[in-house]
């Protein structure tokens, strides 16, 4: 497992949490296309920091088009024992 890539990836998704925590709490007008943002944000990061955790250091720096598809998609159910 590639610590620095899921360490990046898990960072910017408690980053993102947490604001969208703070914006909920405090905002009466917070919307469902806000929230529809943070939240795609949140499981890009989320989702990347698991399908991604075996990159190499040079795959991560180079985030191919197809790379980034691939890495941001939602596991499989049994992989995180979801079923």
């Amino acid at each position: 497992m590639n610590r620095q890539v899921v360490l990046f990836h898990l960072r910017e998704a408690a980053e993102e949490l947490n604001r969208t925590v703070a914006a909920v709490d405090r905002k009466d007008s917070y919307d469902v296309e806000e929230f529809r943002a943070a939240m795609g944000h949140l499981y890009h990061h989320l989702n990347t920091a698991w399908n991604g955790r075996d990159q190499t250091d040079e795959e991560f720096a180079e985030c191919t088009d197809e790379s980034f598809r691939r890495f941001r998609k939602f596991p499989r159910e049994p992989e995180l024992f979801l079923e």
